[in-house]
């Protein structure tokens, strides 16, 4: 088996992908309630793979989503409808369900269908009355995301009922004209309605994450350890999900090919959806969007530039250390301090602040951990300073602009210069009052921002517990930054990417993560990057490219091993990579960067059409 090739976990996935039976089928609807909507992560893989999807379907393919306004006034463009599309609108408009047609801007530009589905109270129970006559499932009252899904899953199933009557059974081939792929569980509850009344439509579920198994992980540190000794229905009820629970397994079993983005957590399904995926779906990425030929060396030096001035904004009020003698190491993702490992880079960097001292290697690691929390403000002091320190920029550059422009005439006639007699003396005085007010004497903050519960917030209580107070003495320094970093920032003035390109590392340990785009992300990028065997990118690596550790990608061992093990391993990793010299680090990117294009979706995307093939396969009469 290739590098590039799929975990197929069905022998009928193998076939020859020019043999496709999906060849009859006239419409392909893609279905999530992230299209056109970002919410999470499923919002990012639809939204990536979408060029390479119209590549293979053309004007067949059609994404399907809720309307919501204001994130369709920004990502959607209205268009009229032609053709059966324009039957289909005028048809749901008739049945009183508006459909707004168009298409996503975005790569590819995919045909989309935007639908209001929202519903009053009294059809919303009616709904729920459905729901449990024919599947069995009760869902309690008042629950958002309940009621959004079954509000749009019966929107998305009155579509799917009126597409089947445009494009009908092919009687001529015996096999359907429609195919239907479903996201997660909040946007997958037609296809029990689907399959109960037998409509022409081949279906396929992909659950990206299982919901009792996140439940279940957030409070289980061993928890792929205890899968198997699970009892499903009593976890389901004890995290208060069991509505949800149901749902997902309704969509799982209802679904003619069940797929899940991962080897782990399709372990995960097995165990609590009770069903063994069909196939492993890997989730990729559009290359094209950070391809920047021969550039990204150049990028990471000037993107390093504006973290470099963070820090001395952050740092020098305090202290100074030698920027060129500075790594700048990151962790990122949703506010999930175990989950996403943000406890074992703390421990891993605690290590290392001390490994670095016994052994006297003069370097200086600035650790990031950016995630979002509720925050009342950023920290007073760390805005302050930064304040000070654009004015100080400001004043040094207006210095060097007066000079040199009475400079250069004087250099030309041969006279000898004293550069201080130069200097305005009120830029002079600015200079001085400037750097002066520059000054500080407490330590640099741990965290940018303040926080609504800093005395209970785990990641706060784990830094103080590691005594992590970025004092002068220690090498490591951590800046915990609890809010997105945006251009619009007053302390980056750069977006995520840039920010992802300056700096030198990023790690994602995670003790649960289905796939995890934030590794692939830094490779896209060209940055070395370390994962775990726990998150599902980190074991499709692990089982597809047995030299990654040679260009740049680690993949820590977590499974069945202590928290401290790793957070040993790990430590020991970045140590290795502290000891690099400049010349090796150029080199390490490189290598990150050619092994890019291993993971786009021109590449990985043959795995969903082998998926909607056997879809149709399965749904013939």
């Amino acid at each position: 088996m290739t590098p590039t090739d799929a975990p197929i976990t069905n022998p009928a996935l193998a076939k020859d992908p020019l043999a496709r039976a999906s060849n009859s089928v006239e419409a392909l609807f893609e279905v999530s309630t992230e299209v056109c909507n970002q919410v999470g992560g499923i919002y990012q893989v639809i939204r990536s793979k979408s060029a390479t999807m119209v590549q293979r379907w053309g004007e067949r393919y059609c994404v399907v989503g809720p309307y919501v306004e204001s994130q369709a006034s920004l990502e959607f463009e209205a268009t009229p409808p032609t053709g059966p599309w324009q039957r289909l609108v005028e048809a749901l408009a008739q049945d009183r369900l508006r459909v707004h047609h168009g298409h996503w801007l975005i790569a590819g530009r995919p045909r989309a269908l935007l639908i209001e589905h929202q519903v009053p109270v009294s059809r919303l129970d009616q709904l729920k009355f459905i729901l449990w006559e024919h599947h069995k499932i009760a869902t309690p009252p008042g629950d958002w995301a309940i009621d959004l899904s079954i509000s749009f899953g019966d929107a998305v199933l009155r579509l799917l009922r009126k597409a089947s009557t445009i494009w009908p059974w092919n009687i001529e081939r015996a096999t359907p004209r429609l195919l239907a792929h479903f996201h997660e569980w909040l946007g997958g509850l037609a296809i029990a309605e689907v399959k109960r009344e037998k409509l022409p439509i081949a279906t396929v579920f992909t659950t990206h994450a299982t919901l009792l198994g996140r439940y279940i992980a957030s409070n289980d540190e061993n928890f792929y350890g205890n899968l198997w000794r699970l009892d499903q229905a009593a976890e389901a009820r004890k995290y208060l999900v069991e509505a949800q629970h149901s749902i997902e397994r309704a969509c799982a079993h209802g679904a003619h090919v069940m797929t899940t983005v991962s080897s782990i957590t399709a372990e995960e399904c097995e165990a609590l959806l009770g069903r063994k995926p069909d196939a492993v779906l890997p989730n990729g990425i559009n290359i094209e969007r950070y391809d920047v030929i021969h550039e990204f060396q150049t990028l990471h030096a000037k993107f390093k530039e504006r973290i470099h001035r963070f820090t001395m904004g952050h740092f020098f009020p305090s202290y100074s250390f030698d920027l060129d003698r500075t790594l700048y190491v990151f962790t990122s993702g949703r506010y999930e301090p175990r989950n996403k490992g943000f406890d074992l880079c703390l421990e891993a960097m605690a290590r290392l602040n001390a490994q670095l001292k016994a052994f006297g290697i003069p370097m200086t690691v600035v650790f990031f951990i950016v995630t979002r929390r509720p925050t009342r403000s950023i920290h007073p002091q760390v805005l302050e300073k930064r304040g000070v320190l654009n004015e100080l920029r400001e004043v040094c550059q207006e210095i060097m602009r007066g000079v040199g422009e009475g400079l250069f005439p004087r250099a030309a006639k041969g006279e000898r210069v004293n550069i201080d007699e130069m200097v305005d003396p009120y830029w002079a005085m600015r200079y001085k009052r400037t750097q002066q007010a520059l000054k500080s004497q407490g330590l640099p903050p741990v965290i940018t921002h303040v926080l609504d519960d800093d005395s209970k917030d785990p990641v706060l209580t784990h830094i103080r517990h590691l005594q992590m107070f970025n004092k002068p003495d220690d090498p490591v320094k951590v800046v915990y930054h609890p809010d997105f970093i945006s251009p619009t920032s007053p302390l980056w003035g750069m977006d995520y990417d840039q920010f992802v390109r300056g700096c030198h590392v990023g790690i994602f340990p995670s003790a649960y993560e289905p796939w995890g785009y934030t590794p692939l992300e830094c490779i896209a990028m060209g940055v070395p990057a370390i994962t775990s065997d726990l998150a599902g990118f980190g074991r499709y690596v692990d089982d597809k490219f047995r030299e990654h550790d040679m260009w740049g990608l680690h993949v820590l061992k977590r499974r069945n091993r202590s928290f401290h093990d790793s957070a040993a391993d790990l430590a020991r990793w970045l140590l290795a990579f502290c000891r690099l010299e400049r010349r090796g680090r150029i080199d390490l990117r490189n290598e990150v960067e050619r092994h890019a294009a291993e993971f786009d979706w021109a590449r990985l995307g043959k795995n969903y059409h082998q998926a909607h093939d056997l879809a149709v396969e399965r749904c013939k009469g």
